[in-house]
């Protein structure tokens, strides 16, 4: 009877914890910013600041009807990013960021759902500016990551991404090396990346 209290009570302290969690994740912790408000560019396109990761202001659709993706998570930047920088619209426009990478397909081989070239992470090809970078899911955000490479040196990426969280940098620089024939980022969560062909 009482192992059935105490699992009880670490159950409902588990569950309550939770559902603490999701709220703090969809309110906006810092006062610094506003939500919808610019705080990076690259290449003419906007980061619009998020507040908390799960907050979202909307559905952002272009003129003609393509959808961009919920406000302002980091699918929509990266899809907006591909859209004015690239005139690029995506065969499926929906799908959260970690489904950007098809496990499915071989390193170098054509992503039919997202209208770009696939490549896993150790790929044979070196990552690019403007390459799309795709993270997986983790214990806190199940449904991943995506950002643009936004400089690449002999050792380092520079990612920009929307949505970090409320205190995190637009930027990150991430460490890849070659080995072994191949490029591979110093991240266990990144999967891959897309490019548009040239």
């Amino acid at each position: 009877m009482k192992f059935k209290k105490l699992a009880f009570i670490i159950l409902s302290v588990l569950v309550l914890s939770y559902a603490g969690l999701k709220v703090v994740k969809k309110i906006n912790l810092n006062s610094d910013y506003k939500i919808g408000q610019p705080i990076d560019n690259f290449n003419g396109v906007n980061v619009y600041y998020n507040g908390g990761v799960d907050h979202v202001s909307g559905r952002n659709v272009t003129k003609d009807n393509y959808n961009l993706g919920l406000k302002y998570q980091c699918v929509e930047f990266v899809k907006r990013y591909y859209y004015e920088h690239y005139n690029h619209k995506m065969p499926d426009a929906y799908g959260h960021a970690k489904d950007f990478f098809n496990p499915e397909i071989k390193d170098g081989e054509w992503n039919s759902k997202r209208g770009l070239v696939q490549f896993t992470n150790p790929s044979e090809k070196k990552p690019e500016v403007g390459d799309l970078v795709i993270f997986s899911g983790s214990l806190f955000n199940r449904f991943g990551h995506v950002a643009i490479i936004s400089k690449v040196s002999e050792n380092e990426i520079e990612i920009i991404q929307q949505n970090p969280g409320p205190f995190s940098s637009s930027r990150e620089t991430i460490a890849f090396k070659f080995q072994n024939e191949s490029y591979k980022v110093d991240n266990e969560r990144l999967l891959g990346w897309l490019r548009k062909e040239k």
